[in-house]
């Protein structure tokens, strides 16, 4: 049969006019609407505008133009179906054999800051995603481009054979239906944050890939990075990566979360994470001061780990970063200085994240995890308390050092895997204790890991002590202050050791549990 006719009608006009141009001069005929009939009139080649094969003008600001049965009849009559055949003969309907559409662009809209309902509701395409789907539920007879990086493609197949194989027409028309699948579910997704039902009956997510890895979290398994529509700016989505191989599967998790915990902090600030858990977080006057401390904090794990900054990098603290091999160092940006230091280092990733903005600044967002057979949807935990939000439980009070580290320990608390228990003093981690079954394991781990740091130091727990013996061992390690939710019925037991070892504690009335 071969393609004889396209109707041709696109946003994005990348491409569109060499490719017309050529299909024209391969006898195809051409079909276009509005602005693209335009375009490529003025390019001098030859357009039959939607109106003369409707028979009907374009009406309602454009809003009606293809939504009409010799446009979709044309598109989805069965070619080797007889009655098919003798309905289009008796109506004096053409064939449409190559439909090449995109969309209004209605992400493009949303993003701009002022974009008004009116505009998004606009800018949502009707006739397009309907005309898409018709030519790809046709695929057997009907090619369907919807991505100017399918032009090359079926240009090479209509040069050598006047069609496309019925492979590449597959392969079209599913591209299209993820297409328009997509489409609806950032529509779907914007009305339903308008209406205030961002959890409804049916939750859509659309994701763009970034790229492909060269395998999960291990080797035997396939992994590739994607893209939420719209991501913010200070993401690693949004990411601009100045030096070193590509990341893996485990890097982007690890990366993920020390961006996480450094947007805590509005004061120069270094996270360093292994395994998704930070070894080390300091806080200072400077970024080296910074990195100083988080390196200070755990010398050995911080090795072949990756460190975060909210600050841009210098030559000095470039120079430190360097003693060690790093897996990557990301950071709002870099000195040339820096750059040229760090860059000698062959495999270490640079990660430029631009502006990072502080975790209370982000808007609510949703954390997706798969289970067997389906999913479950929270908010992220964008939660911060300040000192006002403090209750004393204790007969001593915490002294103006002891609730500084208090309060910078509950930030980072909230981010280690729970059962999670931290240490804090001068400024920096002294002990970090995760992912235990018991809230006594983790704070052993961390008070042996501060060993005579922790004398002196603060304890923030992410969750309340079932029973006083977490405090017991905290009072035996010369810890002084405590921070933690309350809520336990044996909330009087851990109060009364704290008082009998003189130990002050806050309660936050917010649990941090992280999985």
């Amino acid at each position: 049969m071969g393609i004889k006719r396209a109707l041709v009608s696109v946003s994005d006009k990348r491409g569109i006019v060499d490719f017309c141009r050529e299909l024209s001069a391969l006898g195809v005929e051409i079909i276009s609407t509005g602005g693209t009939s335009s375009l490529l009139s003025k390019e001098g080649i030859p357009v039959i505008g939607i109106s003369e094969v409707t028979g009907f003008p374009e009406i309602m600001d454009g809003r009606v133009k293809t939504l009409h049965p010799a446009v979709h009849s044309g598109l989805l009559a069965v070619r080797d179906n007889a009655e098919h055949q003798r309905q289009m003969q008796e109506l004096g309907l053409d064939y449409i054999d190559l439909v090449v559409v995109n969309l209004y662009p209605f992400a493009e809209t949303i993003a701009k800051p002022d974009v008004t309902y009116e505009d998004a509701i606009e800018n949502i395409d009707i006739g397009g995603p309907t005309m898409l789907r018709s030519a790809a539920k046709n695929h057997a007879f009907v090619s369907v481009v919807v991505d100017a990086d399918d032009y090359a493609v079926v240009l090479d197949e209509v040069r050598s054979s006047g069609d496309t194989t019925l492979e590449t027409r597959k392969r079209l028309a599913a591209k299209v239906f993820r297409h328009t699948a997509a489409y609806d579910a950032l529509i779907s997704d914007y009305l339903s944050n308008v209406t205030g039902d961002p959890l409804p009956e049916r939750f859509t997510v659309t994701y763009e890939k970034i790229q492909d890895l060269r395998y999960g979290e291990n080797p035997h398994q396939q992994a590739a990075f994607y893209r939420k529509p719209l991501a913010a700016e200070g993401t690693l989505t949004t990411a601009k990566q100045l030096h070193g191989k590509e990341l893996s599967y485990n890097n982007i998790n690890d990366a993920n979360a020390a961006l996480q915990i450094v947007k805590e902090f509005t004061e120069p600030a270094v996270v360093a994470v292994k395994h998704m858990n930070p070894c080390g977080v300091g806080i200072g006057e400077s970024i080296y001061e910074a990195y100083s401390k988080a390196y200070a904090a755990d010398p050995t794990s911080i090795f072949g780990g990756i460190v975060a900054a909210n600050r841009i990098i210098d030559s000095d603290t470039a120079h430190k970063l360097s003693e060690i091999f790093l897996e990557i160092v990301l950071a709002p940006g870099f000195t040339d200085e820096a750059l040229e230091i760090l860059t000698k280092k062959k495999n270490i990733r640079l990660l430029e994240m631009g502006e990072l903005g502080a975790a209370h600044e982000r808007e609510s967002q949703f954390v997706v995890t798969s289970i067997e057979g389906g999913m479950v949807v929270q908010q992220s935990d964008l939660h911060s308390i300040t000192e006002d939000d403090l209750q004393v439980a204790t007969d001593r009070k915490p002294t103006e050092e002891e609730l500084k580290q208090l309060l910078f320990g509950w930030k980072v608390v909230k981010h280690v895997k729970s059962n999670a228990i931290v240490l804090a003093a001068d400024d920096m981690t002294v002990g970090v204790g995760a992912g235990q079954m018991n809230r006594v394991g983790a704070a052993k781990i961390a008070i042996e890991q501060a060993g005579d740091k922790a004398k002196g130091a603060v304890l923030a727990s992410d969750a309340f002590f079932p029973m006083g013996d977490t405090l017991e061992l905290a009072a035996k390690a010369g810890i002084t202050a405590v921070i933690q939710p309350g809520g336990s019925i044996k909330d009087e037991e851990s109060i009364k050791v704290a008082n009998e070892y003189g130990i002050a504690m806050v309660f936050t009335g917010v649990r941090h549990f992280k999985h």
